[in-house]
This record gives C-alpha cells, structure tokens and sequence, in this order.
C-alpha cells in the first residue's frame, strides 16, 4: 500500500524518485502510478500563484487609483470569481488520466481539441517569460541595493542577463525532470515564499496606511471620478484573469490523482489554492499603497518594481530576492512542464522530454529577444491577456460538457489524434464538433471586442460601457448560453455519451464510427 499526500491508497505502485525523469506524456496515466492527491494539486497551483508575477497584478488596482478599502473588495471579487470558475476544471484530469486539452476531444472534437492545446501553448510561453522577466529584474535591483549600489541607476544589462538565463535553464532542468521534481520545488515554494512574504508586515507595517484614499473622492473632478467603476472593474478582471490563466494547466497535475478520488476535494484543493494567494495579492495591493504614498513618481511612470525596492528598508532586499528566485522557479515551471506536455500532444512524434526541450529553448530565446533587442515585455502582457480572454470561454464549453456529458468520458476515444488514428465516439465531423468549437470561437471572438487596456490594447467595443472592460464576462456569459442552446438546435449523437444518456439535453442518432489507424488511403477515405 502506497500513501499520498490524502492518506493510503490500495494498489498503487511505488512512485518514480524525483531524480527519475518523467515518461509519461498525455496518454492516460495507468491507475497504479496515480499517487498524487488533491494537496499536491493545491501545492502546484498555489505554489505557481505564489510569486512576484501575482504581487504585480496585486499593485494593478492601486495602480489604477482605487483606495486601499476599495482595492482590497477589487481584489476579493476577482479572486473569488476567478476561483470558482477555476475549480471544476480540476475535475477531468482524475477521471482521464490526461491532460486538458486531450480531455477537450469530447466536446471540441478529435482535432478540434488543439484549439486547447495551442491556447496552452500560448498561455505557457507568455506566463514563462514574464516570470522570467519579473523575477530577474527584482533579483536583480534587490541585490544591487543589498550591496549598495545607486538605487538611481538602471540594472546593468549584463547581469539581468545573467539572472534571466539562470532563471531559465533552472526552470528547464526542473521540466525535463518531470512532475516530481516540480511538486517538490512548489512544496518548497509554498511555504518559503509565504513565510518571506509575511516577513512583509514587519518591512511596511509602520509605513502603510490602511485609509490611501487613491484618486477618487469628493476632491476629484468629474471627468476623475467618471472613471472609478471602469477603474474599479478593470481591476477586479485583472485579478480574475490569474485564476483564469491556470484553467487549461490543471489537468496537467489533476492527471496524477487516483480516478475514485471525490470530485469535491479536487474542486476544493484548486478553489482554495487561488484563496490562498491572498498572500501575494495583499502584498501588492499593501506595498504598491506604500509606493504611492512614499514614492508615486515609480507610479506614475507604471514601474511598481522599482518603487518596491525603493520602499523596501534595507534588511529586506535579500528576502525580496529569495521571493524572485523561488516564485520565478515556481511559476516558471509549472507553466514550461504544461508547455512541453501540451506540444508532444499536438505533435506525438515528440515525447514529453524532447518538446519539453525544443519548446523550453525557444522560450528562453524569445525571452532574450523580447527584452533585449524588441523590448516586448508590455507588449507580451497584454498578449497574455488576451489569450486569457479567450480561454475562459473555452473553460464553460468544457464544464457545460462535463455537465451534460454526466462526468462520463471513454478514455481511448480521447487519444484517437495522439495515437494517430480516426474515428471514435469523439469522430463527429472529420474530427471536429462545430457545436463546442463554434460556442468558443464567437465567444471568443465578440470578448476580445470588448476589452479595454488603455494605453495598450482597446478592442472596437471596448468603451461602449463606459470604458469598464466587459470581455471576460462577455466572453463567459456568451459560452454559457449559445453552446447548450447549439446542443439543443443540434443535438450530439447518443454515442458521445455515456450509458445513462445526456443530461437535459437531446441526443441524436448514434454516429458509430469505428476506430482505425490510418495507414492507407482507403482506410482514410472509407472515415471520411
């Protein structure tokens, strides 16, 4: 018998040591080697949040001129939404043993199911190189001020190019590794990274004032306070959009729990992780408050980094640093591993290590490219924004899937495009389910057209509320309501699901389309 971090499991096999490279890639995990839990899961995510990357976000609604009270219900609302939004998409990995993106073959189609892998893929590069970025930029200015270097002058090309590529191959080595070695620098993470950002109360509990009235109020002008709820809004989306970004990941991680696990603990354990960067956001949203008050010029010009370190006494810049180096490590393997994972689905000549690698190499030179000779790091923001529009959409066709579906799921029609093969109860139209991919794509679509980023990306509905962006809301409401009523204007057929049928929604005839490996062309045309 074989404990998890949840207590025995019968049956299980030894687990692989951390120092033993991972094999698997998405086919599904055999049920003996399952012996990962829901506290691993909440470590993963929670340790990936824990970072320098989410303390960013977390200045955002002072940034944007909110008060200290009204930043912090900002900061609540979006986290909260974003986590229950978040946490049924821990749900597939258990009962599949795969991936994400793969379990989206059900709902999207066979080949419909690399719209999740690329949306992944996209997710995975921007939110590696911003760790990257972030966190050797801050490693870099606290240990030139620990030294006592010119707080003034401007870090030194060379050496944050340096802590980049540290950053970088670390976060690779990790990755190659595998899902071991990963759990094991999160479990690292969670509590050293916590542990330094409480050491914050003691850095700024004499400097911060909970009453920062920020830029609205009765002393402001009209034209001022016309903006507080686009303000109060923006900031709040901005914080639902951290959850958000992990929804494509959490199969992933969810794969290595045992399939009889309850659904509400897997739920439960991402729900609370995205709680608990409460941490993180709070530091933020507190020192960006002390930048303000101490030190606005960095907020005015939009640099909360250097303002943090300005602030920052002098004792606290190596614990700053320490927070870089774990929280780049943390994130940035959490969103590399999901990288590689997610290409040697798309591409199964690759194993999980050789896209790991290939992927990673691009990465890190995109990494060096965008900063040094295009200088696309806000630019890559507001990409990793964009895409994170787009995917929420594709999280409700997923949930409302799993809805209908009962949970139920036929494990080897899901790896019909990995193993190179066509047909399956997953066949639908030549591999696509226009039904799901057509719920995503206008939802997508119309949400895109309603986000606001002043200063970075406004899209042609972006102010017709006023300023306040609506893309995110757009983009889910819009899932929920046109992909059940597609489900009901044209029902799926009866094999897709399980043996009690769809729930509420109609099935329609059954497809019965066998599964082949296409070796000939009339083995193609006979599936066609």
């Amino acid at each position: 018998m074989i404990a998890t971090a949840d207590g025995p499991h019968p049956g299980l096999s030894a687990p692989p040591k951390i120092t033993e490279v991972e094999t698997h890639g998405v086919e599904p995990i055999p049920d003996a080697e399952r012996s990962a839990g829901p506290l691993d899961l909440f470590r993963l995510v929670f340790g990936g949040a824990n970072t320098i990357a989410t303390v960013v976000l977390g200045s955002f609604p002072i940034i944007f001129g909110l008060s200290f009270r009204d930043a912090l219900l900002a900061t609540l609302a979006g986290l909260v939404l974003g986590a229950i939004i978040l946490a049924p998409m821990a749900l597939f990995g258990p009962r599949n043993g795969t991936n994400n993106a793969v379990s989206s073959s059900a709902h999207l189609g066979v080949h419909g199911r690399v719209v999740g892998s690329f949306l992944s893929l996209l997710t995975a590069v921007a939110f590696f190189s911003i760790s990257v970025w972030t966190s050797g930029d801050v490693l870099v200015g606290g240990a030139s001020r620990a030294v006592g270097m010119d707080p003034n002058a401007a870090p030194n090309d060379v050496a944050v190019g340096v802590a980049y590529g540290i950053f970088a191959l670390l976060v690779l080595i990790v990755c190659i590794y595998g899902f071991r070695f990963m759990l094991l620098v999160n479990k690292v993470a969670v509590i050293a990274a916590t542990v330094l950002f409480l050491l914050g109360i003691i850095a700024f509990g004499g400097t911060f004032d909970p009453s920062y009235a920020g830029i609205f109020g009765a002393d402001a002008d009209a034209a001022t306070n016309a903006l507080y709820w686009p303000s109060f809004v923006g900031a709040a989306l901005i914080v639902m959009s951290n959850p958000v970004s992990f929804g494509a990941f959490l199969g992933d991680w969810a794969r290595y729990i045992p399939r009889e696990t309850p659904a509400w603990k897997s739920m439960s354990a991402a729900f609370l992780a995205q709680i608990a960067t409460l941490v993180p956001f709070l530091f933020g949203l507190v020192t960006a408050t002390v930048v303000a008050t101490n030190a606005s010029t960095y907020m005015e010009e939009g640099n909360y980094v250097g303002g943090l370190l300005a602030v920052s006494p002098g004792w606290y810049f190596i614990p700053v640093c320490l927070i870089a180096l774990i929280g780049g490590m943390s994130t940035g393997t959490t969103a590399l591993y999901g990288t590689g994972l997610d290409f040697s689905s798309v591409f199964p000549r690759f194993s999980r290590v050789q896209a790991t690698v290939l992927i990673g190499a691009i990465a890190i030179a995109f990494i060096f490219v965008g900063r040094f000779a295009f200088n696309v790091v806000q630019s890559i923001s507001t990409f990793a924004v964009l895409i994170v529009t787009c995917t929420a959409p594709w999280m409700v066709v997923m949930m409302i899937g799993w809805f209908v579906r009962r949970g139920w799921y036929d494990s080897d029609a899901l790896q019909v495009f990995n193993r190179r093969q066509r047909g399956g109860r997953y066949w639908f139209t030549h591999g696509w389910n226009w039904r799901g991919l057509g719920a995503w794509l206008v939802s997508a679509a119309l949400s895109i057209c309603f986000v606001n980023l002043p200063g970075q990306f406004v899209g042609p509905l972006g102010n017709l509320a006023a300023g306040i962006d609506l893309s995110i809301p757009v983009g889910l409401g819009l899932a929920a309501v046109l992909y059940p009523a597609l489900l009901f204007a044209f029902p799926e057929p009866a094999d897709a699901f399980g043996p009690d049928g769809p729930r509420v929604v109609p099935a329609g005839p059954p497809a019965n389309t066998p599964i082949i490996s296409v070796d000939t062309p009339s083995e193609t045309a006979a599936v066609r």
